[in-house]
């Protein structure tokens, strides 16, 4: 499966908006029977569009209260021991993403905790410790003004509309 068309853009559509719908209720909104929608969201699965279905926790509901932005700064360092970095990063539970980023810094994290006195503990016994770290810069989220996981995908249904043509 190279190419989206319509039917599998409303699929990936309606399924970031709602990943509990059922094959029946997906495929009345999508406009497709049942078995022809099912046979779609496998191959998206198949294929890589679809990487999972989750449920989105309040964090606040489950006592994580702050949310921080840490820059991480690293001394100069070599593949392998970026490599101990990233695999240090991804053992970390309070780590919720990280990306490489541009500019001053080496990663970007978003990282959660119960208060700030949790977070600075973690910072200190576990941020600065990780291989090579040379120094963290930190943000804190004052209040959230959007925060979704659904990808825009109007870029792809203007390929689809160009594709029927």
């Amino acid at each position: 499966m190279e190419t989206l068309d319509s039917f599998d853009l409303a699929i990936l559509q309606e399924l970031q908006a709602d990943g509990r719908l059922t094959n029946a209720e997906l495929a009345n909104r999508v406009g497709l029977s049942a078995a022809p929608c099912w046979r779609r969201v496998r191959a998206l699965e198949e294929a890589g569009f679809i990487k999972g279905y989750h449920a989105e926790i309040d964090r606040r509901k489950i006592g994580l209260g702050v949310l921080a932005f840490v820059r991480l700064d690293t001394e100069r360092a070599n593949s392998e021991v970026t490599k101990k970095i990233e695999n240090a990063i991804r053992e970390l539970p309070e780590v919720i993403a990280c990306h490489y980023i541009s500019g001053t810094g080496m990663f970007e994290l978003q990282v959660v905790a119960q208060d700030l006195d949790a977070f600075s503990r973690f910072a200190l016994n576990s941020l600065m410790h990780l291989p090579n770290v040379k120094d963290l810069h930190t943000s804190f989220s004052l209040g959230e003004v959007k925060a979704s996981h659904a990808l825009p995908l109007g870029h792809l249904l203007k390929h689809a509309a160009l594709a029927r043509r």
